[in-house]
């Protein structure tokens, strides 16, 4: 089982490493044919000029391949074309470091993203990173529009509002000193199955003796002012309107406050819009229960402050509405009843920088709701940028407050933001192939909500720099059936081969054919390659550093010897199958080294005199000595003496050298073993010695010496020593046994003689009871015999 695993698990090493290998090899695969075409591939690739780089056999697309590859190949770097990418910023203002209460800015001239226009040049493949900073100004101008539900059921939420002017312009001078406020309104569609089922109803759509106004699609009341007394004087002349059905026409009043900026007085500020209302909406569709089957133009359509085009045109969609929205950087509020707060909830999600407040049944919370959405609002930035042109991609990658880091799509905003506080992005904008056929794309980018934004020019590399110094119609290429460009034939249309030579419709005749077999043989170009104009042009390998060559394919530069699974033994290269090794190295694998310094000994012999330096290795002609350069005798006298005072210190803690033992004494591994037995013996792989040596108390102790065939000291011991035992010691020792012996024999004997005396008593004195003893011969009451006679009733004795 494990085999087989080691197996499948070397195979998907195999696959990945072939796939890694062919994936990253995508300059050879593209088979460019100019320089152009070759740095549009990646970023990796690059062009090799030199008119005699290609070897025979290979074809021009031969002349793109990666950076590196073509250095190894010996393309020199100034013959290589490869263009690189640049920015460079062309508008780069401070963001505005204000505080409220200073000098009052214009809003043109307050700064809050860095830098402001920049230009890129991209290169296939290479990505060019922009940094963004972006800092929330303190004291930052506000407009606000209030969009208010005027149905009936709006009646007593009118009455509140009345007054929101002075006091919003109140609560928003603690956030800012330039706040202006205006005013909407908006019911439904002036169609009759929206309003009223007569004519009569027009005038006063309200029941019973309620006074309404004439119903109305949208209104705009009040443009954006700073006079929060004029707000309240208008929106207190308001009347309340009425319709039949429950959702009311507010995504029409949202467009027309949205594209009308000139009659809303919207400035280049912060642009709120807040949207009262106890109702659902209306949106595209919907027109079609009054007759409207044209879609929102999204267009500006009021005349004297009125929306004219109610009944013309359909009720915008919601994407419609994010789009203009967000074209003119208006942030909204939804300020709407409890009983609709899901509805607007779901509606927010698909609206980018827009809220939702819970509106009281009479809107006395309106001013709280509209400074914790701002404040919610405000607190986060989101970029977004304007459509890409094909081919180019970005990324965003945010650096937050806390040092909170965002990627993907979370890497185009910060959240908790402060006034006063100071965020970056960084921005990657890449370029595959060449868009737009090189005409240079601007695209912008912007926070959310804000009208500053960054606008980039983008230019794209689509040729090399030697393109621009071609030679038309050059006599390099076939009498002039070609352009001479960058060390290459760029050939006309309708001609073929490396200096254009051939005509299209030439290509595979037979008799050009016969000039790309070798010997006359039926193998066109050795099977490695195609015959083009007569010529062999070899095909490409997937790995780069492998090539054909040759008149007919029939070389390469991988199929040589290996040494270590080293082509060449990684001292040589490749050419035509044979190895053609460096300087001091020989062999059909170049894995023979000629330099003797490896031999060398200390005494600066060449293997001490006992050997041959062959291949760098000695090879010692004495068969007593071993080791790099034949110093070692494991075998020779004096080798248990030298070594006995490093084995006893490591195996014993004993000895002279016990107090340097780790300094003098490491170089060579130690195994104990238990008994004598099991010391290695002599084999025929290295030679090996048994020592016996002794130490101060007399004690014997046994181990092996040897030198593997790794050149490693090897040293096996016997763990516990042999002490002999001491002289005056013995006799003592000797009479305690033998005392100890006689006691015990003299102990035996007295038992033994005990036994006897005590067996005949006991028997004796059971032969007198057998005597006295008197047995009663009665019947057992209760025994039965165990015969059972059975009499055969027809028997007569017969």
């Amino acid at each position: 089982m494990d085999v087989k695993l080691l197996f499948i698990l070397t195979l998907l090493g195999i696959l990945c490493c072939g796939r890694a290998q062919q994936e990253g090899n995508e300059c050879i695969k593209a088979n460019a044919l100019s320089c152009g075409e070759c740095i549009q591939v990646g970023a990796k690739c690059g062009w090799c000029t030199d008119t005699e780089f290609l070897k025979q056999g290979e074809p021009t697309s031969a002349r793109c391949d990666e950076l590196e590859s073509l250095k190894k190949r010996g393309c020199a770097v100034p013959k290589i074309e490869n263009p690189r990418g640049s920015q460079k910023i062309l508008k780069n203002k401070n963001v505005t470091n204000r505080k409220k209460g200073a000098e009052k800015l214009k809003p043109e001239d307050i700064t809050q993203i860095q830098p402001q226009k920049l230009t890129l040049s991209l290169r296939s493949g290479e990505p060019q990173t922009i940094n963004l900073k972006f800092k929330r100004a303190e004291d930052y101008p506000i407009d606000l529009y209030y969009l208010m539900d005027l149905s009936y059921s709006m009646k007593d939420d009118l009455e509140n509002v009345k007054n929101l002017g002075t006091s919003l312009m109140l609560e928003m001078s603690k956030i800012t000193s330039d706040f202006r406020i205006g005013f909407g309104s908006f019911v439904e569609k002036t169609v009759m199955p929206y309003i009223s089922t007569t004519p009569a109803k027009l005038l006063n759509p309200c029941t019973g003796d309620q006074n309404c106004t004439s119903p109305f699609s949208y209104k705009n009341v009040l443009k954006l002012t700073s006079n929060g007394q004029q707000f309240n004087t208008l929106v207190g002349q308001q009347q309340i309107s009425g319709n039949l059905d429950s959702p009311e026409g507010g995504f029409d009043a949202i467009m027309q406050v949205a594209v009308c900026g000139e009659h809303i007085g919207w400035r280049n500020v912060t642009r709120l819009l807040v949207f009262s209302t106890d109702a659902g909406f209306h949106f595209a569709g919907d027109g079609k229960l009054g007759g409207i089957v044209l879609p929102n133009d999204g267009k500006c359509h009021l005349k004297d402050n009125m929306y004219t085009m109610s009944h013309y045109y359909d009720y915008p969609s919601i994407a419609h509405l994010v789009q203009k929205l967000s074209e003119n950087n208006i942030q909204t509020i939804f300020a709407v009843t409890e009983e609709f707060q899901p509805v607007y909830k779901e509606l927010k999600n698909l609206i980018p920088k827009s809220a939702v407040g819970t509106l009281s049944a009479n809107s006395s919370n309106v001013i709280n709701l509209i400074i914790d959405a701002y404040n919610s609002l405000s607190s986060e930035v989101i970029l977004e940028n304007s459509k890409l042109p094909e081919g180019v991609t970005i990324t965003y990658q945010s650096h937050c407050k806390n040092g909170v880091i965002n990627v993907g799509e979370n890497g185009r905003k910060c959240s908790n933001i402060s006034i006063g506080d100071e965020v970056s992005f960084s921005i990657n904008i890449t370029a595959q192939g060449c868009p737009k056929q090189g005409k240079s794309e601007t695209i912008k980018i912007k926070p959310l909500g804000f009208t500053e934004e960054v606008e980039i020019k983008l230019s794209f590399i689509c040729e090399c720099e030697c393109h621009q110094h071609g030679i038309k119609n050059s006599e390099l290429c076939h009498n002039g059936n070609g352009t001479f460009e960058c060390g290459a034939c760029r050939c006309n249309r309708g001609r073929i081969g490396r200096q254009c030579e051939c005509r299209r419709d030439e290509v595979s005749s037979e008799d050009l054919d016969m000039n790309c077999r070798k010997d006359n043989g039926t193998d066109i170009c050795s099977n490695n390659g195609e015959c083009v104009c007569g010529k062999c042009e070899c095909k490409k390998r997937d790995n780069p550093e492998e090539r054909y060559s040759g008149k007919y394919c029939e070389c390469d530069n991988f199929n040589c010897d290996r040494s270590n699974n080293k082509l060449c033994g990684g001292h040589g290269r490749c050419e035509c199958r044979v190895c053609i090794c460096d300087a001091n190295y020989t062999g059909s694998a170049c894995d023979c080294s000629l330099d003797t310094r490896t031999c060398l000994a200390t005494n600066k012999q060449i293997c001490n005199g006992r050997g041959i330096c062959e291949c760098g290795v000695c090879r010692c002609t004495d068969p007593k000595f071993q080791g790099p350069t034949c110093e070692i005798c494991p075998t020779c006298p004096g080798v248990c003496t030298e070594h006995k005072e490093c084995v006893q210190c490591r195996a014993f803690g004993t000895g002279e050298k016990k107090d340097t033992c780790d300094e003098e004494c490491n170089f060579f591994n130690l195994t104990k073993v238990k008994d004598r037995d099991k010391l290695p013996q002599p084999v025929q792989a290295f030679p090996l010695m048994h020592c016996k040596e002794r130490d101060a108390n007399d004690c014997w102790f046994y181990y092996t010496y040897a030198v593997n065939n790794n050149t490693e000291k090897e040293v096996h011991v016997v763990e516990t020593l042999e002490c002999p035992a001491g002289p005056d010691i013995i006799p003592i020792v000797a009479g305690v046994v033998a005392g100890i012996v006689l006691i015990g024999l003299a102990l035996l004997l007295i038992w033994k003689l005990l036994m006897i005396i005590h067996d005949r008593r006991e028997f004796a004195k059971f032969e007198k009871e057998k005597m006295n003893a008197k047995w009663d011969t009665g019947e057992n009451p209760i025994y039965k015999s165990a015969v059972t006679t059975v009499v055969n009733p027809k028997y007569e004795g017969k």
